[in-house]
């Protein structure tokens, strides 16, 4: 599974993993790893008229006054919503 927000398209972030020695020196310098920062990934069922979809939401989208319309049934589901999310 993509691990990316399919409302709001948010995906991994690159990012230092840094660990403090609290030595002296240059040579026992802070090692300094690559890691990657993942979103917050929730998954949610939303009811539409042809039946309910599942949909991999990032909380942040989550509290978006969008989302919440297209929950309560204000605005239709956007198609680019339905679509499954693909490293790009």
């Amino acid at each position: 599974m993509a691990k990316i927000c399919q409302v709001s398209g948010k995906k991994g972030n690159n990012a230092k993993h840094i660990r403090n020695t609290h030595s002296q020196g240059w040579k026992y310098k802070a090692p300094k790893k690559n890691r990657v920062q993942q979103p917050n990934l929730q998954t949610v069922r939303v009811k539409t008229p042809n039946g309910t979809v599942k949909l991999t939401v990032a909380t942040s989208a989550l509290k978006s006054p969008e989302f919440s319309a297209v929950l309560c049934g204000l605005k239709p589901i956007p198609k680019a919503w339905l679509k499954r999310p693909t490293y790009a």
